[in-house]
């Protein structure tokens, strides 16, 4: 059995001589089409895990190691934004160095940084090894693209990647599964020691089976200036949006960082017509189709994240629940995507990315609109049809974004294509934790007093209503010990309907930002350059 790939050229009649990474294999097992999608799925199941395990355990993290709402929230955040603001560049990494380096050299480090966390002892600790989690998630999530761009023939691409966006909607829905199951009978560090093993796994298959792929006119050189400049403006805005619930939508300090934003895009596409070999063409930006993509998966992600972060305190801290009920509650939405996301890539292969992502993002808006209408008495059957919708409309959405960007793209800059599609993904989950968490943050500020002092509960100086408001933008009833059982019921009541309406209007958020998304997709179309991987294969 033999593996043999046919390399990118730069044009009819190019004379130059692939690299020896790029010759045909001696063995059967390296190089393999499926062997490969198997080792990529391994270690890029481990980053899509830890976008959404977390969740589960964020209760026992904050109460373990006594963190504050936004602490939780940079749990989360930090993961997000370190992955957002490396993605492009490492892409580029993978163009320039192989991807399969790059690969797993992601691999090792994330696996490392994960056991870190699991004995890290304060939340200061916590939060920096997640943002090492994200730099070294951030090399491995695009190479896994990039060797799937290059070993698979086009006609095959659009199953792979419906595959490969299996394993990450199942992980990412079923992150809160397993972290449940982790959390109630071990504890919230194995969610993060679990890495360690599956890592190990993804080291081993990915040393005896991956290919490094090169296209001949891949990059020699790097745009630093341009790496500084993208990162910079990426990081200024995350973090304006992300501080803006503490410092204020009207803050000076808030419009500072955005329009730093703006300027640092500003002169990262002005440098970028200069530059001999740019960290993105910006010509790859007129396919309208590609833009779509990115857009649509920055409004996905704003609407999934975002909404899931809350799901997971409603389910816990309202209903209750266990860890391991809640992540078993979210299995209607875990069970669709790995249902969806295979038959998403076959209905893709035949109809197109048209129909099937608008169709997405439109199941997607009803079933956060379904969200919004939850009570603390919603029973399982409810829910389970919202998740349930949820799950399928998400699947061919991240099935048809990716093939619409990677598709879209050349093949020397598959690695850059695939660090925008993961950056898209990230920066609107980020955006989505962020900006709904400052919606829930206002809602539950505006009503809590209103609510506290109609139920006839005793008045609370501001610094208590501000105490009590953050506990209760997590579902937490702010019980003063001795308190007495009738008033506990009364405080109970209050945090739990005030938690509610924040809830709802954050999902109303969200399923306005899918709606709008629906738009989107109706600009994308099946990618051009999909013929310029792997032509020749054992598939």
């Amino acid at each position: 059995m033999t593996s043999q790939t046919t390399l990118d050229k730069t044009g009819p009649g190019d004379g130059a001589s692939p690299s020896p990474s790029d010759q045909a294999p001696a063995s059967g097992l390296r190089g393999h089409p499926w062997l490969t999608l198997l080792t990529v799925a391994v270690g890029v199941m481990m980053v899509a895990l830890d976008g959404t395990i977390v969740a589960i355990a964020n209760p026992a993290i904050q109460a373990d190691l006594k963190a504050s709402f936004a602490d939780v929230q940079w749990i989360t955040n930090g993961y997000f934004l370190a992955l957002a603001v490396a993605l492009i560049t490492a892409g580029k990494l993978g163009d320039r160095f192989g991807h399969r380096q790059t690969f797993l050299i992601g691999v090792v480090g994330f696996a490392a940084a994960s056991g870190a966390i699991g004995l890290s002892n304060s939340i200061a600790a916590v939060v920096t090894f997640r943002v090492l989690q994200g730099l070294f998630g951030a090399l491995l999530m695009p190479a896994a693209l990039g060797l799937l761009r290059a070993t698979f023939p086009a006609e095959k691409l659009n199953m792979a990647i419906g595959i490969w966006g299996m394993v990450i909607g199942a992980s990412t829905a079923g992150g809160p599964i397993l972290g449940g199951v982790l959390v109630e009978h071990v504890n919230w560090q194995s969610v993060f020691f679990i890495n360690v093993p599956v890592g190990v796994l993804a080291l081993v298959l990915g040393v005896l089976i991956l290919l490094d792929h090169r296209a001949e006119n891949a990059p020699r050189s790097f745009d630093l200036l341009g790496i500084a400049l993208l990162s910079a403006a990426m990081f200024c805005l995350v973090w304006a949006l992300i501080k803006a619930p503490t410092w204020g939508w009207g803050d000076g300090l808030t419009w500072t960082f955005i329009v730093a934003s703006a300027v640092g895009f500003g002169l990262f596409a002005l440098w970028e017509t200069k530059v001999e070999e740019p960290l993105i063409p910006l010509g790859l930006f007129r396919s309208v189709a590609l833009s779509a993509g990115v857009v649509l998966m920055v409004l996905m992600a704003i609407a999934f994240m975002g909404g899931l972060f809350f799901v997971t305190f409603y389910l816990q801290n309202v209903h209750g629940m266990s860890p391991i009920d809640a992540g078993l509650h979210l299995l209607p939405l875990t069970g669709m995507m790995i249902v969806g996301s295979p038959l998403a890539g076959a209905m893709i292969t035949k109809l197109g990315p048209r129909i099937p992502l608008a169709g997405g993002m439109a199941a997607t808006a009803i079933a956060m609109y379904g969200m919004s209408t939850l009570e603390t008495d919603t029973g399982s059957a409810l829910m389970s049809l919202w998740f349930a919708l949820l799950g399928l409309g998400l699947a061919p959405v991240m099935v048809g974004a990716t093939e619409v960007i990677v598709g879209n793209a050349p093949m020397e800059l598959s690695g850059v294509a695939g660090g925008l599609q993961q950056a898209a993904m990230q920066i609107g989950g980020s955006l989505g934790t962020a900006v709904l968490g400052a919606v829930m943050a206002s809602k539950v500020d505006g009503d809590l007093a209103g609510n506290w002092k109609d139920a006839g509960l005793p008045a609370l100086t501001p610094a208590q209503l501000d105490q009590a408001s953050e506990a209760v933008q997590v579902g937490v009833a702010p019980v003063a010990k001795g308190t007495p059982p009738e008033i506990v019921a009364k405080i109970t009541d209050v945090a739990h309907d005030t938690f509610i309406s924040g809830m709802s209007l954050a999902s109303l958020v969200a399923a306005g930002v899918a709606a709008f998304a629906i738009l989107v997709a109706l600009f994308t179309k099946r990618g051009e350059n999909a013929e310029a991987g792997a032509g020749v294969g054992h598939i």
